[in-house]
This record gives C-alpha cells, structure tokens and sequence, in this order.
C-alpha cells in the first residue's frame, strides 16, 4: 500500500493586505473538506490545512494515471487545467523563503521508498520539480525504525511541534511509498497585542456553557466588514474581521456570527470567502480576541473518500505512473495540525501600529469573540488558505488558578 502522511503545524500565529484575492481553484474543495470534517463533531475545535491537503493530492497526481487521475481533478476543482497545470499552482509555495521575509511560510516535502522497488524516474524527477521534494530509502519491514526516522524529520521541520506523529504499528511489510507533506508558519501581527490589555474574560460554548479564557484586547486599524446573506442566518448578520501579518501576504480572518449557535454549515461557502476578502474596509476597530491553541490528528481517509476521491485508496487505484507494478494504492492519510494565536509578535516588531488602551466617547465597530467562530489563515497573493477551522473552546483558565487572579 502506499502510506500518505499529511503533516501540518501552524507555529505561533502571533498577532496576519493589500492585494485582492484571485479565484482559488481550490477554494471550494477546502470548503466542502472542511464541511466534512465539521460534521463529526459540532462542538470541538478543528483545524485543517486545504494547502497541505492540495500539495498531498498533487504529489499523488503526479503518480496516477486514468481514473485516478480524473477523479483527483474533478474532487479537487481543477478539471479545466492543462494536465500538469495544477501542480504550477503549488511550486512557488514549495520554495525556501525570500530573504528578509518578515514570517516563515515553507512547505516540505519528502518520499520515503522501499528498498528494492523500482520507481518511475520521470515521476521522481517531477516530483523534484513541482513539490522539490526530497528522497530517501528506507525498509518498511523494519516499521519502527521507518517510523522513527520519519518522525525526526518531521519534528526537525516542526521545531518539535509535531513529534510521535506515527509508531511502528501504523506501517507494514506492504508499505511501498511513504509521502511526508510538512506546512510550517511562523508569523507576527502587523498590530500586537499588548499582553498587559489582556484579562479574564468569560467565553460562552455552543452548548450553553461558559470557561473562563485569557481576552486580548486593542484597538486599532484592521479590515472589516458586515455581511449577510439574506436569511436568517447568525442572526441574520456576521462581522468579518481580516488581521494582517508583518509584511501583510498572510492574514488571518476571523468570522464571527451575531448568534453563539451558528448553523456553520449555511455560512460557510466558498463564495463568501472571496466576497468577505475583497470588501472588507479598513478602519479603527476594537478587538477583543481569545487566546486559543487548537491541536488536531485527523485521518483524512475517510473523509476524502466520502468527497468523491475514491479510487487512489482501493486495489482499483491506478498510480502507474509511480512504478510499473498496478499494485499501488494509499492505505493511509492522516494530518495533524497545530494553531497557536497569542499576543506575542517576533522580536524588533513590537510597537507597530499600537494604540493605548484608552475609552473614549468615539464609538468603533467592536469584535468581541466571546462566543464560537469560524479562521481562515491565508495566502494573500494567491489566495491559498494555508488553515482553516473553528474555535469552540478557546484557552482555559481555572477561576481558582492564581494566573486567573492575576487578570
């Protein structure tokens, strides 16, 4: 079987414009991922990466032939490109940063090969081109020392974020090709917060209930914006916030419905992601913001099969184009995902753009995500949405902690 690994971190997405947002072949198919994902659990956290999804599916591609191959396209939302002309929407993501880059976004990439297994040299040397993709060889009949090399490479890409993302019992004999997909984030707000503002502050769940959890609090200039849909939706009107990152490429959008109990599922549609990015206005706005860390092990499996992109994990799988044998096919996905969203900022960034906290008679547009909402992080330039998900339980502090009656 061919192992997928789907390995995503978002490093400390520190307090994420200037471009609109072309369309994204891919938007729709990470909405109706996320839709899926969604639906096993209402009241949980949940954090995806559509990107790392894309690349994995993109290196696959470069593998499959036939059905396979259509079937790829047509669940992922690219069967009017060229053949080939998926993977140019991915390649300049894959690259190193540019020197002087003011955040780190990189995705890497590797194969691990079965000793012994002759693989298609065009396909390694695409896989080189679009995904510069590292190769290593490796004995899957020894699947704890596979998984433990693995595993380093994925915490050395990770700054240890992700560790023991697979043990020994989750590779077999069978196991032919590993793919090894890492998104790594490291951003700072264009505006910080600063971390004196914060203070306890109570966050109401979907299911009536109420934690305590640190409220970071500015105000300042941010893209904003009111939309409805026309039902009665969220109460018929949600604030959409956008947060520019140092250097203004990446953002995050925060969408926060008027109502705590949100059907997510009638917001949250791939037109609206384009509409809420283009017509969000800057202005002053007063920001109050959870800390909130959302760690998530997803095996994407089943998910994708119940999307449509059914033959690459069946003994009907056509991946041809990867080895002569037709006796290829992915036995596993799985992604895990970290998210991180506290005041801190990288070092020398700290005072761009910030107000004091002061009240006055001016009223702004206030955003209090006291209540559940949906994040989008995003690739401005090309749209790409590097994460996405939804906070329902955002950092917990216990009323008796000692923390807690220092805010």
């Amino acid at each position: 079987s061919l192992l997928l690994l789907l390995l995503t971190v978002l490093l400390r997405c520190h307090h994420c414009r200037e471009t609109d947002v072309p369309e994204d072949a891919l938007a729709d198919f990470s909405v109706r991922l996320y839709q899926q994902l969604q639906a096993g659990g209402e009241q949980d956290n949940l954090v995806f990466s559509p990107l790392s999804v894309a690349v994995a599916l993109g290196m696959v591609g470069l593998g499959a032939r036939g059905a396979s191959l259509e079937q790829l396209r047509q669940v992922a939302g690219v069967p009017h490109l060229l053949p080939g002309g998926e993977f140019s929407l991915l390649q300049n993501l894959t690259g190193p940063p540019a020197e002087g880059d003011s955040h780190v976004l990189r995705l890497a990439n590797s194969l691990f090969l079965q000793q012994g297994v002759t693989f298609n040299p065009e396909f390694l040397r695409l896989m080189r081109k679009y995904f510069k993709a590292e190769v290593e060889t490796v004995d899957f009949s020894q699947p704890a020392a596979v998984a433990q090399q693995i595993n380093s490479w994925v915490e050395n890409r990770t700054e240890g974020k992700i560790g023991e993302l697979l043990a020994a019992e989750d590779l077999s004999t069978i196991t032919r090709l590993a793919l090894v997909n890492a998104v790594y984030f490291r951003g700072s707000w264009k505006n910080q917060f600063r971390p004196e503002n914060t203070r306890a502050f109570s966050f109401s769940r979907d299911d009536g209930s109420e934690v305590h959890t640190r409220m970071m609090y500015q105000q300042g200039d941010f893209y904003y914006g009111e939309f409805s849909d026309g039902s009665q939706e969220a109460g018929g009107v949600y604030q959409v916030l956008e947060m520019p990152y140092e250097g203004e490429d990446m953002s995050m959008m925060i969408v926060l419905p008027r109502q705590a109990q949100p059907p997510w599922s009638s917001i949250i549609k791939a037109p609206l992601l384009e509409d809420w990015a283009n017509n969000v206005k800057l202005q002053k706005v007063e920001v109050y913001l959870p800390r909130f860390k959302v760690e998530q092990k997803m095996d994407l499996r089943k998910t994708l099969q119940e999307l449509g992109i059914k033959s690459i994990f069946s003994t009907e799988a056509d991946l041809s184009a990867m080895t002569d044998g037709k006796d290829l096919y992915i036995g596993k996905a799985v992604q895990k995902a970290y998210l991180e969203v506290t005041e801190e900022g990288s070092e020398g960034a700290a005072g761009s753009g910030m107000m004091a906290l002061t009240r006055t008679l001016v009223l702004y547009p206030q955003v209090m995500a006291d209540h559940p909402f949906f994040f989008v992080v995003r690739e401005r330039r090309t749209g790409s949405i590097l994460f996405m998900g939804r906070v329902t339980t955002p950092e917990v502090i216990d009323a008796g902690d000692g923390d807690f009656d220092s805010l």
